[in-house]
């Protein structure tokens, strides 16, 4: 991720320089009146650099936007969700959004938690500055799938409309029967899930190695990892509720 690292204090610009260690190549946005105290800030962590502005920090949020993958705030959160609301578009293409206290206590995702990272960079922030991770997103505070996430990290794509991850998300977060079939890509993906997941997978997921052994009557959506096309007369049976994930071919059966 190319990610940006924005302060407009001198006390945040302190924390900044820890945020920037964090991340190696993150460039550092500071008023120009603070530009010794920023220089410093991004001078010791390799291929960051500090990039001092006059005016308002509000005016460099559109270029921010267009240049960056990810951006951490060392400002209030009330000033940042102000500041980047004129700025939104959707969820594919918004940047990651992440905001650091001060004083290094919580690191909160504030926009594209899922598909943009902004989770997994607040989690990464978190450990590095022993700070709490705030994540409301329901999937990751109860450690649940996270449909959209689901062997990302494996290198999987997934096939679904929009309408189709919402409701296979709906299900996955309120509990309701859903069917995770598995006939290719690495058996490891829960333990490797995007954002960590440690505990055992959820009750209201059921396993299955066939898409043909799942009862579809009593389930509510179906998560669907394999290499072959869906057989067509199970099509209408699945439509708007089922998510395929495709690993990579060297990933076998």
């Amino acid at each position: 991720m190319k990610i940006a690292v924005v302060s407009i204090t001198r006390h945040g610009i302190a924390m900044a320089c820890r945020v920037v260690a964090a991340l190696p190549g993150a460039q550092l946005f500071a008023p120009e009146k603070f530009r010794l105290e920023a220089e410093a800030a991004a001078g010791n962590t390799p291929g960051s650099q500090a990039h001092c502005y006059t005016g308002k920090v509000g005016e460099q949020v559109p270029a921010l936007f267009a240049a960056f993958d990810g951006i951490v705030c060392i400002i209030s959160l009330g000033a940042v969700v102000r500041l980047i609301a004129p700025h939104l578009k959707n969820k594919e293409s918004d940047p990651a959004v992440v905001v650091v206290d001060e004083a290094g206590k919580f690191a909160i995702p504030v926009l594209s938690g899922h598909l943009g990272g902004a989770n997994q960079l607040a989690g990464h922030l978190a450990t590095a500055l022993g700070a709490q991770p705030v994540l409301t997103t329901a999937s990751d505070a109860r450690e649940t799938i996270a449909v959209d996430l689901l062997g990302r990290e494996l290198g999987w794509t997934f096939d679904a409309t929009h309408d189709e991850v919402v409701k296979a998300s709906a299900a996955v977060v309120n509990d309701e029967l859903v069917a995770l079939v598995q006939e290719a890509g690495s058996a490891d993906w829960w333990p490797r899930h995007a954002n960590g997941r440690s505990g055992p997978l959820p009750a209201n997921v059921i396993l299955f190695s066939r898409l043909e052994d799942v009862d579809l009557d009593v389930v509510a959506a179906v998560l669907w990892i394999s290499h072959r096309p869906l057989p067509p007369e199970l099509a209408p049976r699945l439509a708007g509720r089922l998510v395929t994930y495709r690993p990579p071919v060297e990933q076998g059966a």
